[in-house]
């Protein structure tokens, strides 16, 4: 399975707003960040689908910085 085909995959969470905006940020932010956003992309991918719609919801905010950034790069990009 190809790197692309991994996250593709791990993107699906079965909510579909959830799934459309980790998917938008896959397609078109993800191949321009440096390696630092790559693993904190990750980093969020490995999270429990109850944090991560906590923070796309902004009901939280994730301790981690880089982790962070990539939310408020999420968010900047909503699905078209």
């Amino acid at each position: 399975m190809s790197e692309e085909s991994r996250l593709r995959w791990q993107c699906r969470r079965g909510m579909r707003e959830l799934d459309e905006l980790l998917l938008a940020y896959l397609e078109t932010r993800y191949p321009l960040a440096d390696e630092a956003e790559k693993a904190a992309f990750e980093a969020v991918l490995a999270l429990a689908d109850p944090e991560i719609n906590a923070y796309l919801l902004q009901r939280q905010s994730p301790a981690s910085e880089p982790i962070a950034r990539v939310i408020e790069q999420i968010l900047r990009r909503p699905p078209p």
